[in-house]
């Protein structure tokens, strides 16, 4: 089974993340910016809560408050998803459909951050591993 471990050794080993005291503008212009749509919230490089483009919609356009004046800590998600590096693909998919997420962060030792893990890189990851299944079947049909 393929692992979250593995899959992080593919992509950018860049961990883009914000302070909770920073504003929700400045969390949209820096996701923007780096063209995401999620941001990790660390206090003192330890994981405090994540911010989303769903949190923004639901929590700032639709009640009404200014992203300039509203901090990232009032809007982030507290209670956040995670897995480990030894998590299989299969475990992501599952944890974010369970919980609608479509971002974890990646946490060694239960409290290192390590990487973060999008829907995106777990979709690619699957199709990868099913189009490696396909051509190994076609090896065995074929000879």
């Amino acid at each position: 089974m393929e692992t979250v471990e593995n899959l992080l050794r593919t992509k950018s080993s860049c961990i883009w993340s914000i302070e909770p005291d920073a504003t929700a503008y400045q969390a949209l212009e820096f996701m923007a910016e780096k063209n995401i749509g999620a941001l990790l919230v660390t206090q003192k490089e330890k994981l405090v809560g994540i911010f989303s483009e769903r949190d923004y919609a639901r929590k700032v356009i639709l009640q009404g408050k200014s992203s300039k004046e509203t901090l990232v800590s009032e809007l982030m998600t507290r209670e956040v998803c995670y897995v480990t590096p030894n998590s299989t693909i299969e475990e992501c998919m599952a944890l974010m459909t369970e919980k609608h997420v479509r971002h974890l962060p990646v946490l060694a030792n239960g409290t290192t951050l390590i990487g973060i893990v999008t829907l995106g890189d777990v979709i690619k990851q699957i199709i990868t591993h099913q189009e490696f299944t396909i051509r190994e079947l076609e090896k065995y049909i074929t000879s």
